[in-house]
């Protein structure tokens, strides 16, 4: 009699389902499937990185951080692509600080299982070299984005990423979480907010915020958010 079929679960990580099966079978006994609280922090700066981390419909921000404790976020990570890319990179920690901004699951492997894969030279290794392009094009359009563009529209574009990363059309984002992914204050986060409201492209309070009209907010929003997007929508589905 012929072996039974394995069928191949889909773990709603790009990366990991991008995957040939020989590929995603030989890692899925060394995957643990966890689930990530909101504002976890998964790296502070200059730790040891001992897990890589593929988000399912949770998102990570990646904040950078003065000597004198300011902060702001510089990109986010969600079911696209991998958290602790560094470690793939020849280093060991980053300077970045990494947390949670939406809570939800994601699969974590052990950072020495994770390189062995990727000097394997295969498709795991191909598919994490396109996931860093588009995330080092998500960076310099963010910092474009921040010289260039409104506080409304960057929150704008910001919600719009967070939205493209949940399960719904509510976020749990707090002011200080706001502040922090905008590199500004609070009270400017709130007037931001309170426009977009009166706007009628969200419904803002204290903690939460709900998308109730995504055509308008992607049409209000800058340029930057469709050009990374873009970006993204050229991913690989599949290798091999």
């Amino acid at each position: 009699m012929s072996e039974p079929i394995k069928l191949r679960p889909q773990t709603n990580n790009r990366i990991l389902d991008a995957l040939p099966d020989e590929d995603y079978f030989r890692l899925e006994p060394l995957l643990e499937n966890i689930k990530l609280p909101l504002s976890q922090v998964l790296y502070k700066s200059d730790e040891i990185i001992k897990y890589v981390y593929f988000p399912i419909n949770a998102m990570a921000s990646v904040v950078a951080m003065t000597f004198d404790g300011e902060c702001a976020e510089v990109g986010v990570i969600g079911r696209e692509g991998m958290v602790g890319i560094d470690v793939l990179l020849g280093v060991d920690s980053s300077t970045k600080e990494v947390l949670i901004q939406l809570s939800d699951g994601a699969f974590r492997i052990k950072t020495e299982e994770i390189r062995k894969e990727f000097k394997k030279a295969g498709a795991l290794h191909d598919l994490t070299l396109r996931f860093v392009h588009c995330f080092i094009e998500q960076i310099s359009q963010t910092a474009l984005c921040n010289r260039l563009h409104s506080l409304e529209e960057r929150l704008a574009r910001w919600l719009l990423m967070c939205h493209d990363r949940a399960e719904n059309d509510d976020l749990s984002l707090t002011q200080e979480f706001l502040s922090i992914m905008l590199g500004t204050n609070r009270p400017s986060v709130t007037i931001a907010a309170i426009n977009l409201q009166s706007a009628g492209f969200i419904k803002y309070s204290r903690g939460k915020i709900a998308v109730i009209d995504r055509e308008g907010l992607e049409d209000f929003s800058c340029a930057c958010y469709r050009t990374v997007q873009e970006v993204y929508s050229k991913m690989p589905t599949s290798i091999g």
